[in-house]
């Protein structure tokens, strides 16, 4: 496996460190007057997503770490389990709900997403910016209440939450940032 030292790191540099697979996220060399020079690095481990601070001697070396993007439909959920198609070889990959991160509850059946994988194991699904879906349940819009920024929850398609605009009304089309949660604009 091709070694990286701590004087290479760039933001989105993936290495192994201890067994876990880390993403620089910010990276800072320092020459103090006094002493030996370091690496201020602020990584994410990217499977659990917990981001940690730590300097490193920039001779350190760690082994770098290939992580594989591969395009992947989701097909449907049985249980806990989701299921993702491959569309080339139209193998299955069932993956468990807690693969799946926040933004996967605006995903609908059929959505094209990203399977993210280490050494072929998945641990993390992304998904699509932004999606359209319909909204299946919300309180109807009240007349003449104009008072700006004021929302309400609407269920979509997929069993999600959000705040939606007065105006919006059960089946309308919205388009939603899936990062966020939050309500862009009525789409058609």
């Amino acid at each position: 496996m091709p070694t990286i030292t701590a004087g290479d790191f760039r933001n989105g540099v993936t290495f192994e460190m201890d067994g876990k697979v880390m993403t620089v996220v910010e990276f800072q060399h320092v020459k103090p007057g006094k002493g030996a020079a370091f690496v201020r690095t602020k990584m994410k481990n990217v499977v659990t997503g917990a981001v940690t601070e730590t300097s490193f001697n920039p001779t350190a070396k760690f082994e770098q770490a290939t992580i594989e993007r591969r395009d992947a439909e989701y097909s449907y959920n049985d249980g806990d389990l989701y299921y993702f198609m491959d569309p080339e070889s139209f193998d299955m990959t069932p993956l468990n709900r807690d693969v799946l991160g926040e933004g996967f509850r605006f995903v609908k059946e059929n959505t094209m997403c990203k399977l993210l994988s280490y050494k072929e194991s998945v641990f993390a699904v992304e998904v699509p910016n932004f999606m359209d879906l319909e909204v299946t349940e919300t309180e109807p819009g009240v007349r003449g209440d104009t008072a700006t920024n004021v929302t309400k929850p609407a269920t979509l398609e997929t069993g999600a939450v959000i705040k939606v605009p007065l105006f919006i009304n059960t089946g309308d089309k919205i388009q939603v940032d899936t990062r966020t949660g939050e309500y862009l604009g009525r789409t058609k």
